[in-house]
């Protein structure tokens, strides 16, 4: 509801303009999604994680069953070697987190894979986004696909540097 409202806002202030600006509307996951290379990309990008993150469940896994035995076995374990097991289960722990992080965490694998398989497609969408919006003089292109997004401005547009000389930014 709040993104249809945003955009009959925008829009009527658009019709509002004294200079109307042409604009276009675009759903780019509608368009990716209708790609055959994105198809292919994204079930390849999907297979690897879900390749990863059988890995990781079999770690974690193997993980609990360690847990488990050493709770069955701590009370007839010297100090020394509850201590042994403990350090044993902290590393195999952490093995398991860094692994995570690796492969899903923040620029990690999957962000990685998703840059090398998905980036170039989308590159091409943008492109063909930004030869038509020269050629049919659009100023501007708005996506809607994940809420509203400029995709395509025409630079003549941006006035930063008008705010920036008015605040005496040089």
């Amino acid at each position: 509801m709040k993104k249809i409202i945003l955009a009959f806002c925008f829009a009527a202030a658009s019709c509002l303009a004294v200079n109307a600006q042409k604009y276009a509307i675009i759903d780019t996951r509608y368009i990716l999604d209708k790609m055959p290379d994105y198809k292919t990309a994204q079930a390849q990008l999907d297979e690897t994680a879900a390749q990863w993150q059988k890995d990781i469940d079999g770690m974690q896994s193997s993980l609990d069953k360690m847990y488990v035995d050493f709770d069955a076995e701590k009370v007839m374990l010297s100090d020394e070697l509850k201590k042994k097991r403990e350090d044993q289960l902290f590393v195999k722990e952490k093995e398991l987190r860094d692994l995570q992080r690796k492969r899903f965490g923040f620029e990690g694998d999957l962000f990685k894979k998703r840059q090398e398989l998905i980036k170039p497609i989308q590159d091409k969408v943008y492109n063909a986004v930004q030869k038509m919006s020269v050629s049919r003089g659009y100023d501007f292109v708005l996506d809607k696909s994940e809420g509203i997004t400029i995709i395509f401005a025409d630079p003549k547009l941006d006035k930063s540097e008008d705010i920036l000389r008015d605040l005496g930014v040089k």
